[in-house]
This record gives C-alpha cells, sequence and structure tokens, in this order.
C-alpha cells in the first residue's frame, strides 16, 4: 500500500510540475502582474466595458495560477503526510491519505484539461448557430433536437447561455436558432460541434414510417471582447419582426425582434430575447459584428494557408457525427470513432465523452 502510494504521490508531482510549462503559467504570472498595474490607473473606469474586460482577464488568471498553486502545496503536504504515516501504520491516517491523493489526482486532471484549451480562440465567449440543411420539415425537426441537446448539456455543466435567436419552422422544428454561451473556455470546449450532424430515424412525419436521413450544420463564432473592427452599417440592412413562440422560456413574444443583413457577404443575424427593441438592436450588432469579423478571419487565414474555408454542404459525405435512432441505436463520431448506444442520454445532453475526445485528438495531433 505505502509503495502505490509514494509512487501515486511522486507521478503527481511530475504532472503538476509539467503543468507548469504546459499552461505557459510564468508568460501568465508576468502578464497578470502588468494587469495589475494597469488596473491601478484611476481613469480605467472611464470606459466602463474596457475595465470590466481586464478584471474579468485578472480573475481568469489568477485563478488559473492560485489553482497550480493550490495542487502544488497540497501535493507537497500529502507527501509530508505519507512520511508521518510509514511510521505510525494507522490504517485510518492511511485511508485517509488515499482519499486526499485521488482528489487531487481528479484536480490535477481538470488543470490537464484546460492545456487542452490552448488555441487562440479557445478562451471566448461564442455563438452557437444551428442551421437545418437538406430534407426539409425532417431536417427542421432534428434542428430542433440538437437545440435541445445543447440547451441540456449547458444546463448539466453550469454553462452560462443565452438564446438570442429562434426561427420557428412552418410544420415542426426551427429553420435556425443562435445561442450565446458566456462561459469561460466556451469556444474551446464546443469546437468540436463545429459541422454537420446526421439523424437516421423512422420519419414521425411520413405515413408510410420509412427511415429517412436528416443533416443541420453547427457553426460557432468566437466573441472576442476587444474585436478590432468596425462594421459599416451602411451595408447592412435592419428589418424588425415579431417573435417566434417555439423557443419557450427563452424567447419574448413581442414585435421587436431584430434582424440585420451585412449585403457583402450574406451573412445574417437575429436577436429577439429582449423586449426592447433598442436592446435586441444592441445585441444584433454585436453579433453580426462577431460573425463578419469571424468571416473575414477565415478569409485571411485561407489565402495565407492557399486554401479555401467552405463551409461543409449540409448533406451527405460531410458529417462529423451520426445519430442512427433505427433500425439500431447508435451515436458515433466519425473524427474520433467514439460511440454509445445510449442515444436518448446523448440527445439529453450527455455529450461530454465527444467532446473531451475531440479535444484530446487535436491536442495530440498538435504536439
Amino acid at each position: 500500500m505505502f509503495n502505490t502510494t509514494h509512487t501515486g504521490l511522486i507521478e503527481l508531482r511530475s504532472r503538476i510540475d509539467k503543468l507548469w510549462g504546459y499552461l505557459d503559467l510564468e508568460t501568465k504570472t508576468e502578464e497578470l502582474y502588468v494587469l495589475e498595474k494597469d488596473s491601478s490607473d484611476p481613469n480605467l473606469w472611464n470606459d466602463q466595458d474596457k475595465a470590466q474586460a481586464m478584471m474579468k482577464k485578472i480573475g481568469n488568471l489568477k485563478g488559473l495560477i492560485d489553482s497550480w498553486k493550490e495542487v502544488s502545496q497540497t501535493c507537497d503536504d500529502l507527501a509530508e503526510l505519507y512520511e508521518m504515516s510509514k511510521d505510525e501504520e494507522s490504517a485510518d491516517l492511511t485511508a485517509t491519505l488515499e482519499s486526499d491523493i485521488a482528489d487531487l489526482r481528479n484536480r490535477v486532471e481538470k488543470m490537464e484539461f484546460k492545456k487542452m484549451l490552448n488555441g487562440p480562440d479557445d478562451a471566448c465567449a461564442c455563438l452557437m448557430s444551428i442551421h437545418p440543411g437538406a430534407g426539409g420539415t425532417e431536417s427542421q425537426d432534428w434542428a430542433l433536437m440538437l437545440f435541445r441537446m445543447y440547451t441540456h448539456f449547458f444546463e448539466r455543466e453550469n454553462m452560462d447561455f443565452k438564446v438570442v435567436d429562434f426561427q420557428e419552422a412552418e410544420d415542426a422544428g426551427l429553420k435556425s436558432a443562435t445561442i450565446e454561451v458566456t462561459c469561460e473556455n466556451a469556444y474551446g470546449l464546443l469546437r468540436s460541434e463545429i459541422g454537420v450532424h446526421r439523424l437516421v430515424r423512422i420519419s414521425p412525419f411520413d405515413a408510410n414510417a420509412r427511415r429517412h436521413t436528416s443533416f443541420t450544420a453547427v457553426y460557432l463564432y468566437p466573441e472576442h471582447e476587444d474585436i478590432e473592427f468596425d462594421l459599416d452599417m451602411s451595408e447592412v440592412r435592419v428589418d424588425t419582426y415579431r417573435s417566434s413562440g417555439a423557443g419557450g422560456q427563452y424567447i419574448n413574444k413581442t414585435d421587436s425582434a431584430v434582424r440585420m443583413t451585412h449585403l457583402p457577404t450574406g451573412i445574417m443575424a437575429s436577436c429577439q430575447t429582449e423586449r426592447s427593441q433598442i436592446q435586441n438592436r444592441e445585441t444584433c450588432y454585436k453579433m453580426l459584428k462577431t460573425m463578419v469579423a469571424e468571416h473575414y478571419r477565415l478569409e485571411e487565414e485561407a489565402k495565407r494557408d492557399a486554401r479555401m474555408a467552405e463551409k461543409k454542404k449540409v448533406e451527405w459525405g460531410s458529417q462529423i457525427r451520426s445519430y442512427v435512432l433505427q433500425p439500431y441505436q447508435m451515436v458515433k463520431d466519425l473524427r474520433t470513432g467514439v460511440e454509445t448506444s445510449d442515444t436518448a442520454g446523448v440527445l439529453d445532453g450527455k455529450i461530454r465523452p465527444f467532446i473531451d475526445a475531440y479535444l484530446l485528438s487535436t491536442s495530440e495531433a498538435a504536439k
């Protein structure tokens, strides 16, 4: 038992030390020092948005650094306790030590997960946009199922989110929906969901009970607090309309909804969350600015990489994940190979295994 405990502590010490480099905490410590110094400027709060963004960044950096210091100190304390327990041969002390080591291992694993969220946009909040593809009513209903899957997932994970747009389809399902996810690392955690999701089932809309295949696309846009992009409103068409009803608790049923279309790109953003048209207009402008800026960023990136960053066609051959309800039960991620027969659980928001596997695969590929 003692040899196992000692080996476990040595392993944890090594993993904790590596985390300092993996998470680039030396650079983050220096960045925190500069930000805390700048935050003492009495003129900082003249710009409320800038000040709040700075304080949020300070809080995130300090939280990460303090978490590392806490697990490092805990490991040292447990190593000292281990040395004491060797002489006392106390079963209770040994059991406590093993329990504390298991708890520390869980904390270290959570921090190791953060090292997979080190992309340039991973720390950002994000907009998730859901659009049905080929398949008419079938795909519109499938889009609604995905919408519910994601909102249930956010609730399970205690992630802060807000449905800012929900366009109800005429017969069933939805035409489009946009969800703003504002918790830390939202974009990094959810980038695994970008792409086409394929559903195979016996259609509830087919009187002959035939099997149908439907497709829905999920897009993600990182929300940078200090985005440097000027949206020319002369290139934007603004429309107002009445909010749809199927968004349930998330949507207000008033005539205050706003839709903005960026004419050069055809990108469209809508907001119907607030009762005030002015508030909806402000949120819609922010969303459109984020989407258009991301469009141009990817366009420039594609030119540098000598490739076109096109959205995949929402149809056969382009899916990232397949959800089969008939003739058998299976959800399979086609990128990582992770699969499960618990289709009901997945559609109720239990998608964390797919997300973790994708992040692990992309993290290892980047090594």
